[in-house]
């Protein structure tokens, strides 16, 4: 009795789901609509980037050989003279 060929299982061609291009979003943030809290929004900025500014100021005094970070040994040295 004659057989044909043994057929091979068929793949689908892509089973992934295709990925997003770029950055992914981020959770939505509903804006307070009360003054009081737009005033305490406001201030807690300024004062992260505070905090920020300073933190990075810090660190670039202690790794003072980077050029790329403000606030190092040249920076020093430039105020100096």
């Amino acid at each position: 009795m004659a057989q044909g060929a043994v057929k091979k299982a068929f793949k689908p061609a892509n089973t992934k789901k295709p990925t997003q291009t770029g950055p992914k979003r981020g959770a939505r943030v509903i804006k307070p609509k009360k003054a009081s809290l737009i005033s305490q929004n406001k201030i807690k900025k300024k004062h992260t980037a505070g905090l920020t500014a300073k933190t990075e100021k810090l660190l670039a005094e202690k790794a003072g050989h980077l050029e790329m970070l403000r606030g190092g040994k040249k920076d020093k040295e430039g105020k100096a003279k």
